[in-house]
């Protein structure tokens, strides 16, 4: 039997829509910018909704007005058309999100969210953009790494590896040895270098409108076109990167809210399914699952929804899944 917290969402949803619903017009899609929560808080940002119009897009651009990934807002809105959202549904805008658990400093990027975060050295804010990655399979998957930036260029070439070119040529596409800055580029209008691996890796723009927060790279860390062309700008050769592969991550916050946020675990092999996978727990999330001020059933239950947002499970009960 589902907790009450998961049922009641919905009521919460509709009680709050008439109050978010003003607030939608006025809701930049550029707005990833938040301060840095305080001392022993990790919790960002704030959720949105939004009301599908008749020939209201795909989710693809609704997932672009607001600047989110594509599977984050299919995890947060499950059963939903991808390709022709009904019209009058009511979309949750997944923008409410806990820092990775690491340095908040330079780039940190976690994978199993799609997303990375960038702490610009001297502020006390961090910007968050939705990213695509490596596709499934021998040499496009995307490591984890500690490393830095080590090249940053505008309007750059693509030179694409020979594998890369084999796996065009199968699909009878041949591709030349060198791809020219411009329309054609996969590689969009900036590229960012990392050090490590050779410098094989790059967070870069793309040509097209379809792949972030997706597995859709050879490799690279994809952004959208306006996203890459901010961090370009702000991110200077040296700052450190950090790439990790986290599919859940806990916080305890200051007021005493214990909170956890799931997504999918990525795919180690082609027939698996991200929504079933099993999460492993390290050993600091045992404890927190444990913890008598934990309701470890509704965690549970977290682990198997995978909204990919916060949700509440202190034990005392609070009929709500939405911060």
């Amino acid at each position: 039997m589902q907790s009450s917290r998961f049922l009641s969402l919905p009521v919460r949803w509709l009680a709050s829509l008439m109050l978010v619903s003003a607030s939608l017009a006025a809701f930049p899609a550029s707005a990833n910018s938040y301060p840095l929560p305080p001392e022993g808080s990790r919790l960002i940002g704030q959720n949105f909704f939004h009301v599908v119009e008749d020939n209201g897009g795909s989710l693809e651009a609704i997932a672009k007005k607001y600047n989110v990934g594509f599977l984050a807002l299919l995890q947060a809105n499950p059963g939903v058309d991808p390709y022709v959202p009904r019209a009058g549904s009511v979309l949750t805008i997944p923008r409410q999100m806990l820092l990775p658990d690491a340095p908040r400093q330079g780039l940190v990027m976690n994978l199993a969210e799609l997303r990375v975060y960038y702490y610009p050295a001297g502020k006390n804010s961090v910007t968050v953009y939705p990213i695509g990655i490596g596709q499934l399979g021998g040499d496009t998957v995307t490591p984890t790494m500690v490393t830095s930036v080590s090249d940053k260029r505008a309007n750059p070439t693509w030179t694409p590896t020979a594998n890369i070119r084999a796996r065009y040529l199968a699909n009878g596409i041949k591709l030349p040895a060198v791809v020219p800055a411009g329309p054609e580029n996969p590689m969009g209008h900036h590229a960012i270098r990392l050090a490590a691996y050779g410098g094989v890796y790059l967070l870069h723009g793309t040509n097209a409108d379809f792949g972030i927060g997706m597995r859709v790279s050879s490799g690279c860390i994809r952004l959208r076109d306006d996203d890459i062309k901010a961090l370009y700008k702000e991110m200077p050769v040296g700052t450190p990167v950090r790439i990790i592969n986290t599919a859940i991550k806990t916080s305890v916050e200051p007021d005493g809210r214990r909170l956890v946020e799931v997504h999918q675990p990525l795919s180690k092999h082609i027939d698996d399914d991200p929504k079933v996978l099993p999460i492993v727990l390290t050993e600091q999330m045992k404890q927190f699952q444990s913890a008598p001020e934990t309701d470890a059933s509704v965690m549970e239950q977290a682990m198997q929804h995978r909204s990919g947002m916060p949700i509440e499970v202190n034990a005392y009960g609070i009929a709500s899944t939405e911060i």
